[in-house]
């Protein structure tokens, strides 16, 4: 018997595939795209542009693989494919795995129970109780979830999935976090894909309902939008799909077949690339079933992207190259993409650098006229913003997630000091604590600030520099102000300074804001007949913007 989803129910879809005119446009704009990265490229390494070698090489490899990577981006969205879902069918053992840690409130389990009560198919739900709380016995009971007892397990969410896989016998299992409130057909959306018994996982779209709230979420928000759209969307046409911590629901024989869920901080990684060694397939759902959080303070998103950091190094250092000979080619570009975004932590130091370099000390990485830079650049800069919106057709919902997306840009440049941590202590093997994200805001001054702070500072006191220098020293010294270098070094650090600007816009505001429970107004009841639609005031009251 096939079981078929309540259409009803449905949430942001967009038709199977994409139109081959659509492909064709973005074809057309990645081979002007090619054609500009060439054009710059010619430029870039002309005999006249080197002053200092070493510093030339280093400031082109830094640029260009930045380049490197966004082409790669570019190719992606070529291979896009959306899946067509097929029915799911009856019968199928089916087990919903949510954990709970110490500190976590107790008010969020029990919308999050609730909602996995309503889900329509028939399944088990589990907590995974790490808190030592009666009470949180008590809620799972209440909503007909089986509470396990899994304290001080190692290995902390993972550990514990493993510990109720040996505990369970269903056949494929969800694993969602505390803070996700499932909709009544998110089983339905995903069971279907596993009538292939070669597929592993089915990964759908992370989406969020405080999103409005300050922001720091906002600008997390952002972030996603592109990745859980276009982006997965390109690697599940080459069966590249990543399984993400949240909403992800597995074949019990794939984890099986990789001695159970991988242990680390990015423990959905580490799985990921170890049930595609193993040459299952995944499959990526653009569907949005599912709401949950995203921090609302900046101290703690920054948390939050250290431990990624760390965890995705990790990934790239040990993981990768150990099942990199296991791997298909496009598997191996995609986890090579994927364990170098961090990187970036490295590559914008360096180029935050190079401009005070060259004001106090006259250390010139390369002879470019700043205005020659921007003319050459412009055209890579054009071609990039075009596909950056037109590719936003498949976002998944593109009505609501349109748009240049400047939050999360602004918050990603001034977290750059985490992810540069991130890869330091990757480096030397260093040990970060598993510690969930906080659920609610954290009012308070961060001291992930600090870092911005002292290029606040170290500008002001460039431009200082810079006028004393013109008004004060030798006629020799005024003239050397006036050249093109210095004043394109300052325009180049202005421009990093405004971008730094979010980040401390984002920790003033942080101490702003209150601790409260986003999930507090959530009406279950209104879900089961509005999922198909943007939540509204109504099953979120208090939370403008999203209608």
């Amino acid at each position: 018997m096939i079981r078929k989803p309540d259409r009803n129910l449905w949430c942001y879809r967009r038709a199977p595939g994409a139109h081959r005119f659509q492909k064709v446009i973005l074809a057309t704009l990645m081979v002007a795209g090619g054609i500009s990265v060439a054009h710059l490229f010619d430029w870039w390494f002309r005999q006249e542009h080197v002053v200092s070698l070493p510093l030339f090489i280093l400031l082109s490899i830094i640029f260009w693989w930045g380049v490197l990577r966004m082409v790669i981006l570019w190719i992606s969205y070529l291979l896009i494919k959306v899946p067509v879902t097929p029915p799911a069918p009856e019968g199928l053992q089916v087990a919903i795995f949510t954990t709970s840690s110490p500190g976590e409130p107790l008010s969020m389990f029990e919308k999050t129970l609730a909602a996995c009560a309503n889900i329509t198919y028939p399944h088990t739900t589990y907590l995974l109780d790490d808190t030592c709380d009666p009470r949180f016995k008590e809620v799972a009971e209440q909503y007909g979830a089986v509470w396990l007892n899994l304290t001080g397990l190692p290995g902390a969410k993972a550990g514990k999935i493993n510990a109720a896989l040996r505990l369970t016998t269903e056949d494929f299992v969800l694993v969602l976090d505390p803070d996700h409130i499932p909709f009544p057909n998110f089983l339905d959306e995903v069971l279907g894909y596993f009538g292939d018994e070669k597929v592993g996982y089915v990964q759908v779209a992370q989406a969020y309902y405080n999103q409005f709230r300050s922001f720091t979420a906002a600008a997390a928000a952002e972030q996603t939008y592109g990745f859980y759209g276009p982006t997965q969307m390109g690697m599940h046409g080459i069966n590249s799909a990543v399984a993400i911590g949240a909403n992800c629901t597995f074949r019990r024989k794939a984890l099986d077949s990789i001695g159970g869920h991988g242990i680390g901080l990015a423990e959905d990684l580490v799985t990921a690339i170890r049930i595609h060694s193993e040459g299952w397939k995944s499959v990526y759902a653009p569907i949005i079933v599912s709401r949950g959080l995203v921090p609302e303070d900046l101290g703690s998103f920054c948390k939050q992207q250290l431990k990624w950091s760390r965890g995705v190094h990790e990934v790239l250092f040990a993981e990768l190259p150990r099942l990199w000979g296991k791997l298909t080619f496009w598997q191996k570009v995609s986890y090579s993409s994927i364990g170098t975004y961090y990187f970036s932590g490295v590559t914008t130091l360096l180029f935050l650098l190079f401009p005070y370099l060259f004001i106090w000390f006259g250390w010139l990485p390369a002879n470019m006229s700043f205005m020659q830079f921007v003319v050459n650049w412009l055209p890579v800069a054009l071609t990039a913003m075009t596909i950056y919106l037109f590719v936003q057709q498949w976002l998944c919902h593109p009505a609501h997630e349109r748009g240049l997306h400047w939050r999360g840009m602004f918050l990603k440049f001034a977290c750059w000091p985490v992810f540069f941590v991130g890869f330091l202590i990757s480096f030397w093997n260093g040990k970060i604590p598993y510690i969930p994200t906080a659920k609610q805001a954290v009012k308070g001054f961060t001291p992930f600030a600090r870092p911005l702070l002292i290029h606040l500072a170290i500008f002001v006191s460039t431009l200082i520099f810079v006028g004393l220098k013109r008004v004060f020293y030798t006629h020799e010294a005024r003239l050397e102000l006036t050249s093109g270098e210095i004043w394109g070094m300052v325009v180049f650090a202005f421009i990093a300074f405004i971008m730094s600007l979010g980040g401390l816009y984002a920790a003033h505001q942080s101490r702003t804001l209150k601790a409260e429970e986003p999930w507090a107004g959530i009406d279950l009841k209104k879900i089961t007949t509005t999922a198909g639609n943007i939540p509204s005031t109504n099953i979120y009251p208090g939370i403008s913007g999203i209608e």
